[in-house]
């Protein structure tokens, strides 16, 4: 059994005058968003084995935020193939993972990263959560039935749980005009 975790980089700024997308930092709220998702993700015991990113500034910036929450930094391997990757490209990310890792956090961007966990899951309550949105500094997590990363296939892994921001705290929800 492989667990694979899924989080989507927080709220960018789109107010910063930067040159390139990916140059883009965090916003306040999402600074604040990424925190608290990293003491949730301490608080629910989770650990990763292996850790896979975009380099894009506001991911780097996301992982800061949650390190600072979960209390420890841990290292990832920056890869740029997973910046506005597809899911069939975050797919074939996930089957070059190495096999002795058993729970890997993959953090990204949309829509790939929603796409690929429509992919891979089943019908269910929480799959459709996601179709409705998957907003910033939102955790996804499935397990799959499988040994080695490269057996993954569409519609076979479970999605276990589906964090959003605001599930945790309503004011870091969608802004009200």
């Amino acid at each position: 059994m492989k667990t694979l975790t899924l989080l989507r980089h927080a709220k960018s700024s789109w107010d910063d005058p930067v040159a390139r997308d990916f140059d883009r930092p965090l916003n306040a709220k999402g600074r604040r968003a990424a925190a608290m998702m990293g003491r949730h993700l301490k608080s629910l015991d989770m650990a990763f084995d292996h850790i896979l990113a975009s380099p894009a500034v506001r991911v780097i910036e996301t992982l800061d935020e949650v390190w600072s929450g979960y209390g420890r930094k841990l290292a990832p391997v920056w890869d740029k193939a997973l910046y506005l990757a597809s899911s069939a490209s975050l797919l074939d990310q996930v089957h070059a993972l190495p096999d002795d890792s058993d729970h890997v956090l993959m953090v990204g961007h949309n829509p790939g990263l929603e796409d690929l966990v429509l992919d891979l899951t089943r019908d269910g309550e929480l799959r459709e959560r996601v179709e409705e949105k998957y907003p910033t500094a939102t955790v996804a997590q499935l397990t799959l039935p499988i040994t080695r990363w490269a057996d993954a296939v569409s519609h076979s892994a479970t999605l276990i749980a589906f964090i959003r921001p605001r599930d945790l705290d309503p004011t870091l929800g969608p802004d009200t005009p």
